[in-house]
């Protein structure tokens, strides 16, 4: 019984030639939500007039600093793509192992042009008066259709990922899996609902889910030789 489990939660080996390629992608993966998550929150925390449970970490993007969130949301994106790239390699041949990394090279691409089109700001940040904006432009409905693709798919990769762990016998990173996919439901549902602190059950259902991926992504380059 030892030995089938080990056979079953053992990485397959990468190429000889690709292994350090591997692990690097893998290191993009690990660090690109962490660093999305720094970057947003200190700017929550420090940028006039911002404040979280009335507006989504993506109208930081507006402002004299706007482009510090652009940025932090096309850097995150590019880095979950090159993570996907690396978790395709690792859990190729096993259970989720062509969707869980698929989902997640689709969020990464929303996540890039999430920032590429920048939401409108309002209720009284960078400038606005009080209340949501009276309509909306291209750009922030660009903006609102990606945000909702890649949530959709981070969604689906966590739940995929639950299932990938089962399998392989590892209890603990599957329910990690599901907790965090039933995170962001839940924190999305309520921010839809237009529900009092909306903005910040947002953020507090995605970011363990986008940080659950990247602790993913961690945990096979270590397992990667």
């Amino acid at each position: 019984m030892t030995t089938a489990h080990a056979t079953t939660s053992a990485v397959p080996a990468a190429r000889p030639h690709s292994a350090s390629a591997t692990r690097a992608l893998l290191a993009a993966g690990a660090v690109a939500a962490p660093l999305w998550a720094v970057v947003s929150l200190a700017q929550a925390a420090t940028r006039d007039g911002y404040d979280l449970t009335r507006h989504p970490l993506s109208m930081l993007s507006n402002g004299s600093l706007g482009w510090l969130q652009i940025a932090n949301f096309v850097v995150a994106g590019v880095l979950t793509v090159l993570g996907a790239t690396g978790l395709r390699r690792v859990m190729r041949g096993r259970a989720g192992g062509t969707w869980a990394p698929r989902l997640m090279w689709v969020n990464g691409v929303c996540t890039v042009l999430a920032g590429v089109f920048v939401v409108d700001p309002g209720d009284g940040f960078a400038g606005t008066p009080a209340g949501p904006p009276e309509s909306l432009s291209g750009a922030s409905y660009g903006h609102l259709a990606a945000g909702s693709l890649s949530f959709v798919a981070l969604i689906a990769a966590n739940f995929v990922l639950a299932r990938h762990f089962s399998r392989a016998g590892e209890r603990g990173p599957a329910v990690a899996s599901r907790i965090a996919a039933t995170a962001l439901v839940l924190g999305n549902g309520w921010a839809m609902t237009g529900g009092t602190g909306g903005s910040l059950t947002l953020a507090v259902g995605a970011i363990p889910a986008m940080v659950w991926v990247s602790a993913v992504a961690a945990l096979y380059r270590r397992r990667t030789a």
